[in-house]
């Protein structure tokens, strides 16, 4: 999402970096340029103002200007301002009182509010909680249907609410129901407008003060920039919102709504959609989003995708059989699989500091389908073909290339990588895992 941004500051502050030495001219001629990439960005007019008059303030200072390396000062400030103005550090929900306690999301309709209550569920499951999904969207044609099936899909269980029923006495009923199947968790599904109107307020203001939601949060669309912020408002003046899930951070959309939300509301960004999977929920962290932006990488977040998708005990035995030379087809089949769980390649490898950001990197165009290839062919191998790649002649090739809807020449260049791949790891151990990866992925 913020990839213009990104290249726009990247290149301001290669400028700075390249004067020896920083005058007030050399700042206000780079801060210029960060203020029009700020707002083509799609950031608020007045919250650009006010960061480039904090950066200002602080670029201008003694411990800049008299700094040995002035370029990377500026550049650290840029990146604790970013982080002030998304708020500073995460902030989680809020869970009060007696359980069930109850998350209500709002918003408009198109924002993926059905579709972040399943992937939000999800997320509350992992953190140890028991979520109970509660439709309560009588007014859009198969809302309530929507909410049943990623209910079932991610095996959470769901009101069984319907289209005649009232959203109030929905919302009520369901915290008995979440009270007998065992869940502390209830969240509300409730109904958007295709516009902010009296109706869908009052309905909502009725629902909160007769259930009495422990967290408030708004679904607001990525894409939809400035508006996203307008929206933002708006609830936020009529509920008393406690914070905004923003979806569709994935798109090419440019990223003000995430630098303009909180300056503007008040009001944290909790979460963000990055992906159509139901694991594709992640807690907003400043920081690491300040990082993202300056082209820093997040190795905090990529540790966590990669500490829930690995199993520790088995992330052992792949590193003796490494040192062994013992590494098979079936093991490499196990470690993508496992890489796929995280999420996209590319967007992985922009966490990742100091090669997201490079320009070998930047650009690199990681084929999905030529994974899903790779993955195809080794499972239509027999076990001890996997085992021991040597035995695969030309007849069982042309048999998995069949099994696997691939090519002979597909499994040959498979074959071919990864005993090159074997040969290299023999002579160089430590350096093996790197040549791996760059001998058999598609990239």
């Amino acid at each position: 999402m913020f990839e213009n941004l990104s290249d726009k500051l990247d290149s301001v502050f290669k400028k700075l970096k390249g004067h020896g030495k920083l005058t007030e001219k050399n700042i206000e001629d780079g801060l210029k340029e960060v203020r029009m990439a700020l707002l083509e960005a799609d950031v608020h007019y007045r919250v650009v103002k006010n960061l480039i008059t904090d950066i200002r303030a602080r670029s201008l200072g003694k411990e800049v200007l008299a700094s040995l390396t002035p370029g990377q000062q500026v550049i650290k400030i840029v990146n604790e301002e970013l982080t002030k103005l998304m708020g500073s550090q995460h902030e989680g929900l809020v869970f009060k009182g007696q359980p069930p306690v109850a998350v209500m999301l709002v918003g408009l309709q198109g924002s993926g509010k059905t579709t972040t209550a399943g992937k939000l569920a999800v997320y509350l499951r992992k953190e140890g909680r028991k979520p109970y999904l509660v439709p309560a969207d009588v007014y859009r044609p198969a809302a309530i249907d929507q909410l049943i099936k990623v209910g079932s899909q991610v095996g959470v269980p769901v009101f069984p609410s319907s289209a005649d029923m009232n959203p109030l006495a929905i919302c009520q009923a369901a915290r008995d129901a979440a009270q007998k199947e065992g869940c502390d968790t209830i969240i509300l599904d409730t109904a958007g407008r295709l516009h902010i109107d009296e109706a869908l307020m009052d309905e909502l203001i009725r629902i909160r003060d007769a259930v009495k939601p422990t967290d408030i949060l708004l679904v607001a669309d990525a894409m939809t920039g400035q508006d996203a912020v307008n929206i933002a408002k708006s609830f936020e003046e009529s509920l008393d919102i406690g914070g905004v899930i923003l979806t569709k951070m994935d798109g090419d959309a440019r990223g003000g709504a995430a630098l303009s939300i909180k300056a503007v509301t008040d009001k944290p960004i909790k979460f963000i959609g990055t992906g159509e999977k139901a694991s594709a929920l992640e807690a907003f962290h400043p920081d690491r989003m300040a990082s993202r932006i300056l082209g820093m990488g997040d190795a905090l977040s990529f540790i966590e995708k990669a500490q829930e998708m690995v199993d520790e005990k088995k992330a052992q035995e792949l590193e003796k059989k490494l040192r062994k030379n013992q590494f098979t087809l079936e093991d490499f089949r196990d470690q993508m699989v496992s890489i796929r769980k995280m999420g996209a390649i590319g967007d992985l490898i922009k966490m990742i500091p100091g090669i997201g950001s490079s320009k070998q990197f930047k650009n690199l165009n990681v084929d999905e389908k030529e994974m899903v290839k790779i993955e195809a062919i080794i499972n239509s191998m027999t076990i001890k073909e996997r085992i021991n790649y040597a035995i695969i002649n030309g007849s069982r090739r042309r048999r998995i290339a069949d099994g696997s809807g691939t090519k002979v020449q597909d499994v040959n260049q498979l074959l071919k990588n990864y005993s090159q791949v074997m040969k290299m790891m023999k002579k160089f151990n430590k350096g093996g895992l790197r040549s791996l990866g760059r001998g058999l992925l598609p990239f």
